[in-house]
């Protein structure tokens, strides 16, 4: 079992930056690949970025590509999203998610565990 925490949203400006982390409990953390996704009212949840263990692979959604930086800590059972250049298009709650499958997901339903959720708003 495994449980997650998002920390770091908040509002800020268009071409701001923002950085959430995602705090994670059990031992286990090291193996589990990890995830963000977002959801703004109105819309499906959907992929942002995701990591592997070792943060050797690592994949974008083409929307956040070259503004977002998802990197992790296993000493601290902690992953984070570095957010740049934010757009309003940016805004929404985001998730961090947990896969105990070794190869990364894009998909939200191939995640095992899921945090509660960070508000991002940015203004125009």
């Amino acid at each position: 079992q495994v449980q997650l925490g998002e920390s770091g949203g908040g509002l800020v400006q268009a071409g701001g930056s923002l950085r959430l982390s995602c705090a994670a409990s059990g031992r286990t953390f090291s193996s589990y690949a990890m995830g963000w996704f977002r959801q703004a009212p109105g819309k499906e949840r959907e992929f942002v970025a995701a990591i592997n263990w070792s943060g050797g692979n690592i994949y974008y959604a083409d929307s956040v590509k070259g503004r977002f930086t998802i990197s992790r800590d296993n000493a601290k059972n902690t992953v984070y999203l570095q957010m740049n250049s934010l757009k309003p298009e940016d805004t929404a709650v985001y998730y961090c998610a947990a896969d105990k499958a070794t190869v990364v997901h894009t998909t939200s339903r191939r995640y095992d565990y899921w945090g509660q959720g960070t508000q991002v708003t940015v203004s125009s």
